[in-house]
């Protein structure tokens, strides 16, 4: 009777209102706002968090089935890159979408690129890059190219409309990635390409305490499926930081990495890839008040061996985000003075996970974290993100149906 009365308790104490999450308690008839973010960084960071939930849902809603899988500081990158050369009205447009609107930053670019180095930092594991690629038809403006160059230390590319394009765009990537990034453009460009924004990320964080059981063959199960064998990784008494949110029927795992970078596992109760609930909450707020709400806790922990690649182009999704009158009339007018539209934006993530850390699990539990054999175990459909702690930037943030979907492409 002891033993239920406690482990009720401890449900009761890892319960988060998902109400409470999102709405903090306010004296009736007034409205407080909460300034969660309160640095240039931080405010920016929350910014390109938001404007990645946002791009998320709308990739999401494109093929509900499907796995998916981006980095939103990458695609930001990218897009304040482009906004360079925008029209005033376009750059608006554009702001807008980024969530930039909200910031107040006369420093913009010089925030974004102070923050952008703070996360590259090799003990992260994170790893980005972004060009725009022009053709060189269009009759460049200089200024643009350089002005793009002496901000991010990157020249956007000219195309000479051939198939050796191919090759020197890709070998960029590849470069800048450290190998982790392959075939960004998986196909030759055609010579009708004006316009192309790409980014790339890759991940190869390092957790701090590492798994005892690695790769083993496990049933990964799916919803209306047969389950597919994965491998899988295995610890006892792994420190997390966890939480129950019952509206959102999931419970929510912060597994810490290496450098200030978690994750977060999103678990539905049910075998499910409907996972429209916990998208439809995410927002940098939330995820913020998730970091400081949930609860210190050992448990036997048992995650996917995570090797995940995807790509895709995401021009579709933008007309969604309130770009469509952007892309009718991109204003691209300190790039060329001849009308453009953008051919596409390509994008490709790469992620891998070992079962490796710095540290090992206690033997036993330890009075930091409660422990009455909880186990948190990600065996079915999730969502997770992987999220930079100091700065609160979104990395990047994924829905897994199907580790099988997210194979090497």
């Amino acid at each position: 009777m002891r033993k239920v009365v406690l482990l009720f308790g401890l449900w009761s104490l890892l319960s988060l209102s998902h109400a409470q999450l999102t709405d903090r308690a306010e004296p009736e008839g007034e409205e407080e706002v909460v300034d969660l973010f309160t640095t240039p960084r931080t405010k920016l960071a929350a910014a390109t968090s938001d404007f990645g939930y946002n791009l998320f849902r709308q990739l999401a809603a494109r093929d509900p089935k499907a796995s998916v899988f981006l980095s939103p500081m990458s695609i930001s990158t990218a897009f304040t890159q482009l906004s360079m050369g925008a029209s005033e009205r376009a750059e608006k447009q554009i702001y807008r979408a980024l969530r930039y609107h909200t910031l107040q930053d006369s420093q913009l670019h010089d925030t974004l690129r102070d923050l952008l180095s703070s996360l590259r930092a090799t003990t992260k594991g994170f790893k980005s890059a972004e060009r725009i690629l022009l053709a060189r038809k269009l009759r460049l403006k200089l200024e643009y190219l350089n002005s793009v160059e002496n901000q991010y230390g990157v020249r956007p590319q000219t195309l000479a409309g051939g198939a050796r394009d191919l090759k020197t765009v890709n070998d960029w990537f590849k470069q800048q990635t450290g190998g982790k990034v392959e075939q960004v453009v998986p196909s030759p460009l055609s010579r009708k390409t004006a316009v192309l924004p790409v980014g790339a990320a890759s991940f190869n964080g390092k957790w701090i305490t590492r798994f005892s059981k690695g790769n083993k063959m496990e049933n990964f199960q799916r919803d209306g499926e047969a389950p597919t064998l994965i491998p899988m990784m295995e610890q006892e008494n792994y420190p997390v930081k966890m939480g129950i949110d019952p509206d959102l029927g999931c419970t929510i795992a912060q597994v810490p990495m290496e450098d200030g970078v978690s994750m977060y596992f999103f678990l539905t109760d049910e075998v499910t890839q409907n996972l429209t609930l916990i998208e439809e909450a995410l927002t940098a707020e939330f995820v913020q008040d998730l970091s400081n709400t949930l609860h210190a806790v050992q448990v036997l922990l048992t995650l996917p061996v995570i090797k995940l690649s995807y790509r895709t182009d995401l021009l579709p999704s933008l007309s969604d985000l309130g770009l469509s009158e952007w892309l009718a009339e991109t204003d691209l007018i300190k790039i060329t003075s001849q009308p453009v539209k953008l051919n596409g934006v390509q994008h490709k993530v790469v992620m891998e996970t070992a079962p490796e850390g710095a540290e090992y699990a206690s033997t036993t539990p330890t009075a930091k974290g409660q422990s009455l054999a909880l186990t948190y175990r990600v065996d079915r459909p999730f969502l997770f993100l992987v999220r930079d702690e100091p700065s609160g930037a979104l990395l990047f943030i994924g829905k897994v149906l199907n580790p099988s979907d997210l194979k090497r492409v």
